[in-house]
């Protein structure tokens, strides 16, 4: 019984944040402060599931206590009969619900509702990793048509017989991050390459980085304190270039708030013959250069306690290989093997990715020892 009642105990301390935060949200002041809002909304959405956890789990709680007690006596044996019912519904559903609600209480990673940004590279294997690439690309292309996801591509380089040497896009949609988290690492494949003639089987690889989105209001930079200066670009352009000074360098003095280091950040910015446009982009990388370097110690904490194995950690870790000739894929974090490799080249990845999911709760789980 100790069990129970921690996990209502945990429940409880949690109502009144709940009603606290339904006032809240309704309140102007906080509706105003877009940054706040957003982030209060978020956690409504999460207590309430919570409370509506804890509602079921109560009722459960006293529907047991009431047949228990009707079986000890009532002599009735139809109402005992219905009692044994109501007692046995309600045991079986017990524990189910106390999984549910323990994986309600761990935090989840707050990236995870992001949009994400995908990084495809053909690794070893020449021509044979661009076409694998490519194959790969196509496989998220689908996958995130069946999600309702938007994908736009940011920048890609061809291979010489097909895919891509590498492809870089932005993926758009309700909880990216989380979802697509799972398909960094290496992807190995092993298949007889368009460009054997030998019909030997080879194996080359492609290594996919899923990274979350900046936004815009994770970053904080105080603009009073860059230093913008203006040149001329250079370069082609004729009379344009050598009279306008549309080209933007900015400097700014930023304060590493991991290691309290100051360093001097200067980016260049040449792409437009309009300056505002060209101030609008490198200040855009202003804000990403700082996010990444930002995340980096985020991600190299989560490296350190290696939390979950599955979902983060080495980037050079083969995670999946791919085999033509068996039509199998397997997925090495998990020893999760299937043969169905023509569907999931298709984008039918959701089994796989569920599974990860599964195994990265259970590892969650035991850290947090609810």
């Amino acid at each position: 019984m100790a069990d129970n009642n921690t996990i209502l105990e945990k429940l409880e301390g949690l109502v009144a944040r709940f009603e606290e935060v339904s006032t809240l949200i309704t309140d102007p002041a906080v509706i105003a402060d877009q940054k706040r809002y957003v982030k209060l909304t978020k956690e409504y959405k999460e207590l309430g599931d919570l409370m509506n956890a804890r509602k079921e789990y109560m009722q459960i709680l006293s529907g047991i206590e009431e047949a228990k007690e009707i079986m000890a006596n009532e002599t009735d044996p139809e109402m005992r009969e219905m009692a044994r019912e109501e007692l046995d519904t309600c045991q079986s559903r017990q524990p189910e619900l106390e999984e549910q609600i323990k994986l309600l209480l761990v935090p989840a990673d707050p990236q995870d509702s992001r949009n994400a940004i995908l990084e495809i590279r053909g690794g070893t294997g020449g021509d044979e990793a661009a076409i694998f690439a490519g194959d790969l690309f196509r496989m998220y292309t689908k996958y995130c048509e069946t999600k309702g996801w938007r994908m736009e591509i940011s920048s890609a380089n061809e291979g010489s017989a097909g895919g891509f040497k590498e492809i870089v896009c932005s993926i758009t949609g309700d909880g990216v991050y989380g979802t697509m988290k799972y398909e960094s690492g290496v992807h190995r494949v092993q298949r007889v390459p368009a460009t054997e003639t030998q019909g030997r089987v080879h194996t080359s690889a492609a290594s996919v980085a899923v990274l979350p989105e900046a936004e815009e209001f994770d970053v904080v930079i105080n603009e009073g304190e860059i230093k913008w200066d203006t040149f001329r670009s250079g370069g082609a352009g004729g009379q344009n270039v050598n009279k306008v000074e549309s080209g933007v360098r900015l400097r700014y003095n930023w304060k590493n708030p991991n290691t309290g280091v100051v360093e001097e950040i200067l980016i260049e910015c040449t792409e437009t013959r309009d300056q505002p446009k060209n101030k609008e982009r490198a200040l855009s990388r202003l804000r990403t250069f700082i996010y990444d370097k930002e995340h980096q110690k985020y991600i190299d904490d989560i490296a350190s306690k290696r939390k979950t194995m599955v979902s983060t950690g080495d980037r050079s870790a083969k995670i999946r290989t791919y085999n033509y000739p068996q039509g199998r894929i397997t997925d090495h974090r998990i020893n999760y093997t299937i043969y169905n490799l023509a569907a999931f080249m298709d984008g039918d990845i959701q089994d796989c990715i569920d599974h990860l999911i599964v195994a990265e709760n259970a590892e969650r789980l035991k850290e947090s020892e609810l």
